[in-house]
């Protein structure tokens, strides 16, 4: 407004209104006037004229950073011209068209950016020829409809679209996004597939022990056919183009497109986020995943055994998802591919949690569930490289992933105060209870389930190294919590030693039995990740044997089990003594300790390590009963060799003669 006025109340006639109170005057300001009642502060009108024109002025648009250049068609010396933004986002939609095409028809969906429930103001629309169709003599209703593709949201944007549309999803009180995953909270390993065609059934482990359950092509065309009209089917999509591997030489595209909010951000925080730059000049992705998981499979398709279905084919580059929204399918299916991908690079893919000293020094460590693998790989003192997945090239080692995927039962500032600090805006909680007003998370509930889960970017962890890549390791950790009380808490392994006890795989559970008697229960899975592998294990423990002596790298088996006794009559070795021991590996002094031989596995064991009881260090001292001991020892031998029977007939080196070594590294009795 031109002037600016105040009011005041008339109690004159001419003032009153026909309800008998005072009529509101406005008279232009006097600034002489000390009795005015109020002051008129009005701003300058906005510019919008409706409320969605103020909406729109609310959020600022998004610009790229860097033009996109494409070669202008001629030789060698072509010139490079300019993509527009629109022309940017066209390809990127053809791209993603192409994804989304069905493989019997001419063409792919009609698809457009952004949100349904919004009305785009200018919707650019692609829709892509894939090379591969069988043209069809009709239009299906698929064809005429639009889906609209969210692509790359930010977590905020994430964030609405899930508290909006997804029942189940909250913010809780640290910020953290509470999801659930629907029916499965756990991966289906019996409901996964993997093509076998000409190539992968020489190259993979089929039969007995493997992880590996064989589909032929026809089928998973048949699921990918069922997963991509139910996503073209949906009024939208979410669609992530992200990387795989922190080594700029050897790092995967991969391309996620799912269903849930839920889903994308989980993938988000899991895969190595692209800066805008990359993102611009993604392109064809090498890895595509299908998450229709909220549909099922059809139980009619041969090889369906459930309404769950998880469906691997490597020579399309290609994963499908059908039957299960658990979000830990795509992660491990797609470390499932990088144990294809990287031995054919000559990279080793590890399933291992990795941390560099500040000279530099690395350590792997490998351990199933409850061995300590995550308590002792994050240490306050040296860099975070990965808890989970890494690779090992002729460049040092890379972690896969851009995050983090702990577990929260039972979780506590004071246990796990990384972990705990982590979950705020941005993570991702699955299947958490919280309190209906506070939003308080209680992490010792588990009325959905065991397996609560946080997702994190790396990030968060306050030493994690960025980017997550470190020079060769210098230590190879094997830990394992033996139950049954016979493993020295360090031993120092030869090269045929460790890649005996990378091959087992070794740990001990406690488990229930009548009458309230518990039994240690051996535990064994090859290369410390069975359920991932897709080669042979001794491939992987070939290449792990190369590469530690190539860059000299001792192997170390640690023991975070039982001392003096089996679970129920011996102690559990305390963290301290434990942690004292790695800090030794770490430093190097325990290579300079003295050591003495065991029987039966014919372990090397230090006499003394600084920090640690020196009885402790050789376990026989620690029992009461000898013979006890011994027949113990032998018990635990003979699981061993059981369990390495199903590798016996399996050539490893050009000569066979490095499989006759790791056999002789075993328990002898």
């Amino acid at each position: 407004m031109a002037d600016s006025g105040s009011f005041s109340f008339s109690s004159s006639g001419s003032g009153t209104a026909r309800n008998g109170l005072a009529r509101i005057q406005t008279r232009k300001k006097d600034n002489n006037n000390d009795n005015e009642i109020c002051h008129d502060d009005s701003a300058t009108p906005i510019k919008a004229q409706t409320i969605d024109e103020l909406h729109s002025l609310q959020k600022k648009r998004s610009a790229p950073n860097t033009p996109i250049k494409s070669a202008a068609q001629g030789g060698a010396g072509a010139t490079f011209a300019t993509i527009s933004e629109e022309e940017r986002q066209q390809q990127q939609l053809q791209s993603i068209s192409a994804s989304l095409a069905s493989l019997t028809r001419e063409t792919g969906p009609k698809v457009v950016r952004g949100d349904p429930a919004r009305k785009p103001e200018t919707p650019r629309v692609a829709q892509a020829t894939p090379s591969y169709f069988t043209p069809a003599p009709y239009v299906s209703d698929s064809s005429l409809k639009f889906t609209h593709v969210l692509y790359n949201l930010s977590p905020a944007e994430l964030y609405e679209q899930a508290i909006k549309y997804e029942h189940g999803s909250f913010i809780t009180s640290s910020g953290a996004l509470a999801t659930l995953s629907g029916a499965k909270t756990g991966r289906s390993p019996r409901d996964k597939r993997v093509v076998k065609d000409e190539t992968t059934e020489d190259e993979l482990w089929w039969g007995k022990g493997s992880p590996n359950i064989e589909m032929d092509e026809h089928t998973f065309l048949v699921n990918r056919e069922r997963a991509v009209d139910y996503l073209n089917s949906l009024d939208k999509v979410f669609v992530n183009d992200q990387f795989l591997n922190w080594d700029p030489e050897h790092r995967i595209k991969v391309r996620i497109v799912s269903a849930r909010a839920y889903h994308s951000l989980f993938m988000h925080n899991m895969c190595i986020r692209p800066t805008p730059e990359e993102l611009e000049d993604f392109g064809t992705p090498d890895f595509t995943i299908y998450n229709a998981g909220q549909f099922p499979c059809n139980r009619y398709t041969h090889y369906m055994t459930s309404s769950t279905s998880v469906d691997l084919n490597l020579a399309r580059s290609e994963m499908v998802i059908l039957g299960t929204q658990y979000a830990g399918e795509m992660k491990k299916g797609l470390f499932g591919v990088m144990h294809y991908l990287m031995p054919k690079r000559q990279i080793l893919s590890l399933h291992s949690g990795c941390n560099m000293g500040r000279d530099g020094d690395v350590a792997l460590f490998f351990g199933l569930s409850g061995t300590g693998k995550t308590t002792l790989s994050t240490d306050h003192n040296r860099y975070l490289i990965g808890d989970d997945e890494h690779c090992w090239s002729e460049n040092g080692v890379s972690n896969i992933e851009g995050g983090c995927y702990a577990k929260c039962v039972d979780l506590s500032r004071e246990k796990e105060p990384d972990i705990w600090n982590a979950i705020k805006f941005g993570t991702v909680l699955e299947n958490v209870v919280f309190d209906e007003h506070t939003r308080e998370v209680d992490f010792s509930d588990k009325s959905v389930t065991e397996n609560t889960r946080a997702a994190y970017p790396i990030e968060y962890i306050p030493n994690a190294k960025i980017p997550c890549v470190g020079p060769h390791p210098k230590n190879i950790i094997l830990l394992a919590c033996d139950a049954f009380g016979v493993l020295p808490p360090v031993s120092k392994l030869s090269l045929a030693q460790t890649m005996y006890h990378f091959i087992s795989g070794y740990t001990a559970l406690v488990a229930g039995t009548e009458e309230g008697v518990k039994e240690p229960q051996a535990t064994f899975s090859a290369c410390f990740g069975a359920a991932f592998i897709m080669m042979h294990p001794t491939r992987y423990a070939a290449m792990l044997a190369e590469k530690m002596q190539k860059h000299g790298a001792t192997g170390w088996l640690v023991n975070t089990g039982w001392s003096g006794g089996r679970y129920g009559s011996g102690n559990r070795i305390k963290l301290p003594y434990t942690r004292k021991i790695i800090d030794a590996i770490h430093s190097g002094s325990l290579l300079e300790a003295k050591y003495t031989k065991t029987e039966v596995f014919g372990l090397d064991i230090p006499t003394e390590v600084d920090g640690v009881p020196s009885e402790i260090l050789d376990p026989i001292n620690t029992w009461s009963d000898k013979k006890a001991y011994k027949d113990t020892l032998l018990k635990l031998g003979g699981l061993f060799r059981k369990n390495f029977d199903g590798f016996m007939n399996y050539k490893i080196g050009k000569d066979g003669k490095l499989g006759e070594e790791i056999m002789a590294a075993g328990p002898i009795f």
